[in-house]
């Protein structure tokens, strides 16, 4: 399971500018950001005797299968179910139904989903969960599964924003689907300002050069 997880994670596609030079994704950017808040959650883990890595792997096949029950049912095709326990598929479920209930209350309109794309200008890449319209407004949405929606992934939607309009496609608002794991996790609908994500898009400029200097760099 983790292996195949891992081949699934979008950190781990590939991006390529025109003339063949490997670019880092936007996972690799935003990653460079300090989360010391995950360090204590980590510990307050450790301290009710539960490993942490453990949690993680379980809570991340949880998340990738919800995803690929949404996903699945934007294409109109079957997700497989094949490689993830009982309780996996229960608790995904619950999530998916949340997501239901959420697309009811709006006009979905698919265009593509699990899309990658380069940034020739900044020189990075990243791979799109949706982009549909809905209730008719061109629009990019990021799933998540967890807790709740945090600052870095406004970082992330707001890159993925500039691949978008950068490669000609019309962007005119960005939402964010956090899709709870279970009944305890409440599901959360999130519109970002055009604005602001102009303004997280310059912190994640400012990361990008922080990358690139440090590759210069050989930094270890």
């Amino acid at each position: 399971m983790a292996d195949k997880l891992k081949k699934a994670s979008k950190a781990h596609t590939r991006y390529y500018l025109a003339d063949g030079t490997l670019v880092p994704g936007a996972t690799t950017i935003t990653g460079l950001l300090n989360k010391p808040a995950l360090v204590k959650w980590a510990n307050n883990l450790g301290l009710q005797g539960i490993d942490s890595t453990k949690y993680v792997d379980k809570a991340a096949a949880v998340g990738t299968l919800i995803h690929a029950l949404v996903e699945a049912h934007i294409t109109g095709k079957k997700a497989d179910l094949s490689d993830n326990t009982p309780l996996e598929i229960e608790m995904a479920e619950v999530g998916f139904k949340k997501y239901l209930e959420w697309e009811k209350q709006h006009k979905v309109e698919p265009i593509f989903n699990e899309k990658g794309f380069v940034s020739e200008k900044y020189k990075y890449g990243g791979t799109l969960d949706f982009y549909c319209k809905i209730d008719g407004k061109y629009t990019l949405v990021d799933f998540k599964s967890g807790k709740g929606i945090f600052n870095d992934h406004f970082l992330q939607v707001s890159s993925y924003a500039n691949l978008l309009t950068e490669n000609k496609h019309k962007v005119e608002q960005i939402m964010i689907l956090n899709i709870g794991r279970n009944e305890d996790e409440p599901f959360q609908h999130k519109e970002i300002p055009m604005p602001t994500v102009r303004k997280y898009f310059k912190m994640f400029k400012a990361l990008l050069q922080v990358y690139y200097i440090k590759r210069d760099l050989e930094w270890r």
